[in-house]
């Protein structure tokens, strides 16, 4: 019970990557708050949790919108007398090159990917601060296409790039406030975002062949990262960026 006592906040909750931290934390005794932009996928990651014996909410939000990141984070304040953990998990995935992608789309990454981080994190910190008992944690799913490059991603590339360094601006900013800020770097991981372009056998094998360690991550090989992050046993860990990809990166 890792994180017993300790509330968290998972955006992009309600499956894949997100779903998992939240039920992770949660199994280490945190309290969870689950937001999604479907208000059902967050209540059946709540129900699952719950079933398990284990506390949890849900709140419906765009985490891209400022009107919609204000109305979860006072919903959660109504519920909750503090938040020590905050999960920067939402995310999109778009394929396409610089002159394949039109502008609508680029900003739609940039706004869900990148944004929302700034976003929720704003409205995070000064609730951490405000409770001085412990540490607050933000943690940033940023990918390991935010420090290596793939062909036809551009803008999927950029935002996560800009993930990995706004973690690193972050963590100097936070240090003082008493406020550890770390990413995790996922390989390939199977999701429902995934799942059209492996279906594809030759796209599947590529990332095979990509992924040293032969297999590609489910989204339960992600989420240890992140309680290890929540938890008091990374104190003295800002700034960091766990890559967890099988060996793709090396």
């Amino acid at each position: 019970m890792r994180l017993e006592g300790r509330t968290a906040l998972v955006t992009g909750a309600g499956s894949g990557i997100g779903r998992a931290i939240a039920m992770a934390m949660a199994s280490e005794g945190a309290a969870v708050a689950v937001v999604d932009l479907n208000m059902a996928s967050a209540e059946a990651t709540v129900g699952q949790i719950l079933q398990a014996g284990a506390m949890a909410v849900a709140y419906p939000g765009d985490v891209s919108s400022s009107a919609d990141v204000d109305d979860f984070m006072k919903a959660h304040a109504r519920d909750f007398d503090r938040l020590d953990i905050l999960v920067n998990n939402a995310g999109m995935g778009q394929l396409g090159t610089v002159t394949e992608l039109d502008e609508e789309t680029w900003d739609a990454v940039m706004a869900v990917n990148v944004r929302s981080v700034y976003l929720c994190s704003k409205a995070a910190i000064p609730r951490m601060t405000a409770t001085r008992r412990m540490s607050g944690k933000i943690i940033n799913i940023a990918s390991v296409s935010g420090l290596v490059a793939s062909g036809g991603r551009a803008a999927y590339c950029a935002s996560k790039g800009a993930v990995v360094m706004l973690t690193r601006a972050m963590a100097l900013d936070c240090a003082p406030l008493k406020i550890n800020v770390n990413a995790i770097c996922p390989g390939v991981v199977e999701t429902a975002m995934t799942s059209e372009s492996l279906a594809d056998p030759a796209i599947r094998q590529e990332k095979l062949d990509k992924t040293p360690l032969g297999w590609l991550a489910q989204p339960e090989d992600i989420a240890p990262a992140a309680v290890y992050l929540a938890s008091a046993e990374s104190d003295f860990v800002t700034g960091s960026c766990i890559v967890v990809d099988g060996g793709w990166s090396v």
